[in-house]
């Protein structure tokens, strides 16, 4: 469905983007993971077609900046900032219900779920509303396309906890039929619905790990992480995990249950700045991840 051949971004002669080959299927749901300035949100605006690039996007085998109109209307997106608009919550979302053929009353309905009650700011501009309201509706609209692409940019940033736990359980009532990436400092949330995880570093995919999604309870992965120097945070994050120190605080091993394996590399991808090698091999089958 998704597909990056050798995409490449720079600003001002720093390179961003470097040299990106990803493909993503039908029903993939993807956590893109990594630290601020990793390229994340650079990675999902070339996506959309926002941004000018070397290399080639497809969705669907169609150019986003070049088909803009008929790729983006196929797309549910939630943003990392919501949009400065200063149109009134009502026009919102007829205007949005409009563009994709969605009934207005389905977007009332997902918001309600989500615990905003749209009736009192109809009215009211989308820009003056809480930031907790804004990405409410933005979620609303795009959950509201029948959209089998939905791309979203840390969407449980602005989130009450009852909230986001309704927004991943509207994800995983859409798990199977549609295709997800959702960039996310909080993979520990995501871990349960995503089937792969996509590690950015510097512009560069630093990991690609599918997840079975009938990955044994009992199974365990043998993991060795070497970091670049000492550092007493991540000591006691490895300590915390029953990892062993080889020396120094510099090199690390220990073992990961299975079901626990996206909990950990989500605390580890706090670290990607530290780190210089990272193994994770499920033992008794010789699979490297």
């Amino acid at each position: 469905m998704i597909r990056f051949d050798n995409v490449a971004k720079s600003f001002r002669k720093s390179r961003v983007l470097d040299a990106i080959n990803l493909e993503i299927g039908l029903a993939e749901r993807v956590a893109l993971i990594g630290s601020n300035g990793a390229g994340k949100t650079t990675l999902i605006r070339c996506l959309l077609g926002e941004y000018a690039f070397s290399g080639r996007v497809t969705i669907n085998g169609r150019d986003p900046r070049l088909e803009r109109t008929a790729v983006l209307g196929n797309i549910g997106f939630v943003p990392q900032l919501p949009p400065p608009l200063k149109m009134p919550v009502s026009q919102l979302i007829e205007f949005s219900a409009a563009l994709c053929g969605t009934d207005p009353a389905k977007i009332h309905e997902l918001a309600a779920r989500l615990g905003l009650d749209l009736a009192p700011i109809l009215s009211r501009p989308f820009v003056k509303l809480s930031g907790g309201m804004k990405q409410k509706l933005l979620i609303a609209i795009a959950l509201g396309r029948e959209a089998k692409l939905l791309i979203m940019d840390e969407p449980a940033a602005n989130l009450d906890p009852e909230a986001r736990k309704i927004f991943f359980e509207l994800l995983a009532e859409r798990q199977d039929d549609t295709t997800m990436l959702i960039s996310s400092h909080r993979l520990n949330e995501v871990s349960a619905l995503v089937n792969r995880v996509i590690e950015m570093d510097m512009g560069k995919v630093v990991l690609d790990d599918r997840v079975a999604d009938d990955v044994s309870l009992s199974g365990q992965f043998a993991c060795r992480i070497v970091i670049k120097r000492g550092e007493a945070a991540f000591a006691k994050a490895m300590q915390a995990w029953n990892f062993r120190d080889l020396g120094d605080g510099l090199k690390w091993e220990g073992v990961v249950p299975g079901p626990d394996r996206l909990r950990f590399m989500g605390m580890t991808s706090r670290y990607v700045a530290l780190i210089s090698d990272y193994s994770l091999e499920e033992t008794g089958s010789g699979r490297s991840q």
